[in-house]
C-alpha cells in the first residue's frame, strides 16, 4: 500500500504536544474525486477543536485535521476525468471535510477551484474555508443587501476579514466591529475599512454601535463569542435584524435572568450555522458563488487574502499554539515542504 506523511494526534486527541508527523496510507480518490498533492493547507478554529476530541468529524470524513488547502492535481477518478473541467497537473485549491494536513488529498472534484495564475500558494490555501463560511453568513444566512448595516465580533478573524471585504464590495450603509485589543480595531478600519471599531474589552461597545447608529442599531449582526455577547446583540441589533451565531468563543450556557424580550419587541432572527456538516451539493453551490462572485475580485486585487504567518507544517505545533493565543491578524499558514 503506497504511503504518504501526515500530521497525526498521538492517543488520537490532545494538546498541542500530541501533535507530530508519521507515514500513513496514501488516500485513493473515487470515481468523482481527485488526489491533490498539497503544497499548503489552511489553519482554522474548528482544528483546535477537533485536535481536543471537542468536534465531530462528519461521517466517512478523513481523520486527518485540515479543510482548506492548494496544491496540484496528481490522479483524477473515472467520473471526475470524463467531466473534463480538471486534468492531472492543474493547479488548486479547495475545501474538504478532513484530510488537509498531509501530503495528499483526495476530495470531491466539486469543491476544487483553478487556482487563478500569479496567485501564491498561501493566498490560495486561505480562501477555501474562510470565504466560503463568510459568503454562506452574508448571502444565505442574514440575507445581506446593499445598504444594510452589519457587525463583525472578532474583526481580526479569517471569516471576519473576508466578510468586511465583501460587505464593503457590496454596498452595505456601515460596517462595525469588535475586537480585543486597539491593535486589531485599528486594523478593522485603516486595514479592512469597517466605519468603526471598537475593543470589546475597554469600551462599551453596545452604547457606542447604539450611539453611531442613532438609537437604531444594525441589520445584521456576525457573531463568533457566544453566550458572553448574546444578551449584548440583543441591545444593538436592529428590528426585524438577524444575528448568526458561528461559533462559542465566549462560552454555550447564558447566565440566569437573561432577558429575552427583543426577539419578540424587536421581531429579531436568530441562527446558528455551521458549514462542514453540510452535503457536497450545498458547499458546492457557495463554491460556485465563491467562483463567480469573489475570484475575479481576488484577480484584480480588490480582494485580498491577510495572511499573519506562513510555517513549514514541520512546526505545526507552532502554528496551532499562534491560533490558541489569538493574537493573530489574518490566517496561519503551513505549507508541505
Amino acid at each position: 500500500m503506497a504511503e504518504m506523511r501526515a500530521v497525526d494526534i498521538h492517543g488520537g486527541k490532545g494538546n498541542i504536544s500530541a501533535l507530530h508527523i508519521t507515514t500513513v496510507p496514501k488516500p485513493r480518490p473515487s470515481p468523482a474525486q481527485a488526489l491533490v498533492k498539497v503544497k499548503c493547507f489552511g489553519l482554522n478554529r474548528m482544528d483546535l477543536l477537533q485536535r481536543e476530541g471537542l468536534y465531530p468529524v462528519p461521517e466517512g470524513a478523513s481523520k486527518i485535521l485540515g479543510v482548506e488547502f492548494s496544491g496540484t492535481i496528481e490522479e483524477l477518478g473515472e467520473h471526475a476525468e470524463a467531466g473534463g473541467d480538471f486534468k492531472k497537473g492543474d493547479e488548486v485549491f479547495g475545501l474538504a471535510y478532513g484530510g488537509a494536513y498531509a501530503e495528499f488529498i483526495a476530495v470531491s472534484t466539486r469543491m476544487l477551484v483553478k487556482k487563478p495564475e500569479g496567485m501564491g500558494w498561501e493566498e490560495a490555501a486561505g480562501i477555501p474555508e474562510t470565504w466560503i463560511t463568510a459568503t454562506q453568513a452574508l448571502y444565505h444566512i442574514s440575507h445581506f443587501t446593499p445598504g444594510k448595516s452589519i457587525l463583525f465580533h472578532a474583526a481580526a478573524s479569517s471569516v471576519s476579514i473576508a466578510g468586511i471585504q465583501l460587505a464593503r464590495a457590496d454596498s452595505a450603509s456601515a460596517i462595525y466591529a469588535t475586537a480585543r485589543s486597539d491593535e486589531k480595531c485599528s486594523f478593522a478600519v485603516n486595514t479592512l475599512g469597517a466605519t468603526a471599531a471598537f475593543n470589546s474589552t475597554t469600551t462599551d461597545w453596545v452604547q457606542e454601535i447604539v450611539k453611531a447608529t442613532n438609537g437604531r442599531g444594525v441589520d445584521i449582526v456576525i457573531d463568533f463569542v457566544g453566550a458572553d455577547f448574546f444578551a449584548k446583540n440583543l441591545e444593538v441589533v436592529a428590528k426585524d435584524g438577524v444575528i448568526v451565531n458561528l461559533g462559542f468563543l465566549g462560552g454555550t450556557e447564558l447566565p440566569q435572568g437573561t432577558n429575552l424580550s427583543a426577539f419578540i419587541r424587536k421581531r429579531v432572527t436568530f441562527v446558528g450555522s455551521a458549514l462542514r456538516s453540510r452535503d457536497v451539493e450545498y458547499q458546492g453551490k457557495l463554491r460556485d458563488e465563491l467562483v463567480e462572485h469573489a475570484l475575479p475580485r481576488f484577480k484584480d486585487g480588490r480582494f485580498k487574502v491577510l495572511i499573519d504567518r506562513v510555517l513549514s507544517w514541520e512546526d505545526v505545533q507552532e502554528a496551532h499554539r499562534l491560533l490558541e493565543e489569538n493574537k493573530t491578524r489574518g490566517k496561519v499558514i503551513c505549507c508541505v515542504y
